[in-house]
């Protein structure tokens, strides 16, 4: 899986930043991971996770609120759950290894800190892929903060335009930090956008402009 994969940032705001994947292989295990997929959702909310969502069926803007994100979890769903610190993310990968699942699991992140938590739990990565970055006219890309807002949305559901909307609202108060990285965070179906991280850069960004 790739679209959890092309994040943008620094070290420092990126250790704030971690995806879970659960998914099953289609034809292979797939029939009756419905109730498994729901089950690590529920466990990765216990433990910490900021955000969750489905693939298939959408975030909870998409379904209507969080218990209809667990409620509608069909067999075949590609869920994911957000979190902001290491800690929560520790505790849910401790519990999925507990459940024994069978079903794949990707951690996206910090490389140091995942190996660390792997480390820490006893866990065997089996595939690491590592993003090679933007080929071509990559001066035509908006800046490099535009786009450590976007790359959180690894379909581009979360726009450019989007995202200089919500600055522009920020900078002139018309919704707070945090109001502004929940819009953002409203189109990414999948549910990976991670609005903790995303108000900081919001932050960042409207602080240089005064």
């Amino acid at each position: 899986m790739t679209h959890t994969l092309h994040r943008m940032g620094s070290v420092e705001n990126l250790s704030e930043d971690y995806v879970v994947l659960m998914m099953p292989s289609k034809d292979i295990n797939h029939v009756g991971s419905g109730p498994k997929l729901r089950r690590f959702l529920q466990m990765a909310l216990d433990n910490g996770a900021i955000k969750i969502g489905d693939g298939r069926l959408g975030n909870q803007y998409h379904q209507g609120g969080v218990s209809k994100v667990l409620e509608n979890v069909e067999d075949r769903a590609v869920v994911h759950a957000v979190f902001r610190d290491t800690e929560s993310l520790a505790r849910t990968l401790l519990a999925i290894k507990e459940a024994d699942f069978g079903l794949s699991v990707v951690v996206s992140g910090l490389f140091g800190e995942v190996e660390k938590c792997c480390k820490r739990l006893g866990l065997e990565k089996h595939t690491v892929n590592i993003s090679m970055g933007r080929w071509g006219r990559t001066e035509n890309l908006p800046p490099q903060e535009i786009l450590e807002i976007n790359t959180m949305c690894g379909h581009g559901m979360v726009t450019v335009g989007l995202i200089e909307e919500v600055i522009a609202d920020v900078r002139n108060k018309r919704c707070t930090l945090e109001e502004g990285a929940e819009r953002l965070f409203r189109p990414c179906l999948c549910g990976i956008f991670n609005p903790h991280r995303a108000a900081q850069l919001l932050e960042e960004m409207t602080a240089k402009e005064k």
